[in-house]
């Protein structure tokens, strides 16, 4: 797959994948993508990450039931960036039950929660 080959894959074998909200633009969450990732993700229309925690492939969604459905996925100019532009199954991304993963901003010398989670993770994860 020639597209593959053109991606500047970092000494790790890896990419950043940024998720974006594809109706608000809204960043849901940053993850990571091999060859293979990226791969089954284009094929499947489906977010694929590469889990660096498990050493294995990730399909968004597997034990949450928040799917991404992939819309768009493009490459930035240096092409060692991938963003993935998705509808978000659910409107849950973030493992802590959050819209979001980028629930947390500065204020100050200091972060603050500034979005509370739509469903408590022990709901989803059991």
């Amino acid at each position: 797959m020639d597209f593959l080959e053109q991606v500047k894959w970092n000494s790790d074998g890896l990419a950043p994948a940024i998720a974006q909200d594809a109706e608000t633009g809204r960043i849901l969450m940053l993850a990571w993508m091999n060859r293979e990732a990226l791969a089954l993700s284009a094929k499947e229309q489906r977010a694929v990450y590469w889990s660096r925690s498990r050493q294995a492939l990730w399909r968004k969604g597997e034990s949450s039931g928040h799917v991404q459905h992939i819309r768009e996925i493009r490459l930035d100019c240096d092409a060692d960036a991938i963003v993935l532009q998705v509808e978000q199954v659910g409107g849950i991304a973030c493992h802590t039950g959050r819209e979001s993963c980028f629930y947390q901003r500065l204020e100050g010398d200091r972060w603050v929660t500034v979005e509370a989670p739509r469903k408590d993770a022990r709901e989803i994860y059991g």
